[in-house]
């Protein structure tokens, strides 16, 4: 059984419609796939009939660690996660509102109101809307560079949650926090040991329950060191490719990996049958 735990449909910034996700997963090959968009559960709502693992993926700080916090086997209708998510809401408009001036007034580059109309009516924009209307305009190539060029200079504040928040309201929306890619994201430097093992430290005491070991932007050296640090730990192994349809060059089931070496999947199960 093949198993993709970190997927994202257009309700945050992937491409795909979530409807369209389960042939194209399982086309690619995957058995188990878990839908997990930024701060949203709108996709897995639309899925509700389907056999699918719910989750979320939530833009957090944990003391001064920036990080994604990923929650797996969720009820998506526990008040206290809808609360945080609706909070959420306000924090990236606040950011959007932010970074829609900074483009006017640094890029001197406007939106127009049907871009602006699209925008404010995602279920949860994030900084790759902003750039793949940037592309759509000729501004650049991909969105990746669209970002590096004219928004990851523009400075928005902290919007994200507390990442002690975040945990708490995915275990008691019954779902399991696990810190996504911990070494570092797309675009980011990856973390060396020395670098992270002081965070790992802080992350466990704030609750974080497994770790993203397999992730598509990981090498096979990574990958081991993750794996040593979730079992020294007794963290739970999650792994998924980060897939988001075309707006990043990640195929759907690139990384390959059966469902026995994710621990996680185990607990989810257990859970589930219980």
């Amino acid at each position: 059984m093949k198993a993709d735990l970190h997927i994202h449909s257009n309700c945050s910034d992937g491409s795909d419609n979530a409807l369209e996700l389960p042939k194209i997963l399982k086309d690619a090959g995957v058995d188990i796939f878990a839908l997990t968009d930024h701060d949203t559960v709108e996709g897995c709502r639309q899925l509700e009939n389907f056999e699918f693992i719910r989750g979320i993926e939530l833009t957090s700080k944990c003391k001064d660690i920036k990080c994604h916090i990923l929650g797996y086997g969720i009820d998506i209708n526990n008040p206290e996660l809808n609360a945080l998510i609706e909070k959420g809401k306000k924090l990236r408009r606040q950011k959007l509102e932010t970074r829609i001036k900074y483009l006017k007034e640094v890029h001197n580059f406007e939106f127009t109101p049907e871009e602006l109309d699209w925008l404010y009516t995602r279920k949860s924009v994030v900084k790759t809307h902003l750039a793949n209307v940037l592309v759509k305009r000729g501004l650049a190539e991909d969105n990746v560079s669209a970002m590096k060029k004219y928004l990851d200079s523009c400075k928005t504040g902290n919007t994200r949650f507390d990442g002690i928040e975040a945990i708490n309201a995915i275990i008691s929306a019954g779902g399991v926090p696990v810190w996504a890619h911990p070494l570092g994201g797309e675009g980011e430097s990856h973390m060396s040991a020395e670098e992270f093992l002081p965070r790992l430290k802080i992350m466990i005491e704030c609750g974080i329950q497994g770790l993203e070991c397999y992730y598509s932007r990981y090498n096979t050296q990574e990958t081991e060191f993750l794996l040593k640090c979730a079992n020294e730990n007794n963290l739970l192994i999650s792994g998924g490719s980060d897939y988001h349809g075309t707006n990043k060059d990640i195929p759907a089931g690139m990384l390959n990996i059966t469902a026995d070496k994710l621990t996680i999947v185990e607990r989810l199960q257990a859970v589930s049958a219980d």
